[in-house]
């Protein structure tokens, strides 16, 4: 082959790469988060690109009202800006409770629970890792 078809072959190539790693998924993406916004639903808690978190209260077209805060403050909000749908009210309990059982397995010592324990309690707790390290260093001086 010659020179000229070589370089047509490799820039055919070079597209069809940037075509699969860069405008495919972006594709799949913006596609994800259309469907997303479109399935919004009265009663939704969603997290807007700017951080609120709030719930649907009301959808008129391409406008949502959300409530948020203890106060129950409501304002309306351009569908677009809606980030993200949050799935931690919905079924989230039993992931929250698991997650405390696992923090319970670890007993570790934290500041609040060093006020829980008693203060003899407490002073072993922080002494116990002293010891251990301790122990480590004659070893190394050897």
């Amino acid at each position: 082959m010659n020179q000229g078809t070589m370089q047509l072959i490799m820039i055919v190539v070079l597209f069809a790469i940037m075509y699969f790693l860069l405008i495919r998924p972006q594709k799949k993406q913006e596609k994800a988060v259309r469907e997303m916004r479109a399935s919004l639903k009265v009663g939704d808690d969603i997290i807007t690109i700017g951080g609120i978190c709030g719930k649907i209260v009301r959808i008129k077209e391409e406008r949502l009202t959300i409530q948020v805060g203890s106060d129950k403050t409501k304002f309306d909000i351009e569908k677009w800006a809606v980030s993200r749908v949050d799935e931690g009210s919905k079924g989230g309990s039993t992931k929250r409770s698991q997650k405390s059982e696992d923090k319970d397995d670890e007993k570790k010592v934290t500041p609040k629970s060093i006020k829980k324990l008693g203060k003899a309690e407490a002073e072993e707790a922080a002494e116990a890792p002293a010891a251990e390290s301790a122990a480590v260093e004659p070893a190394e001086e050897k």
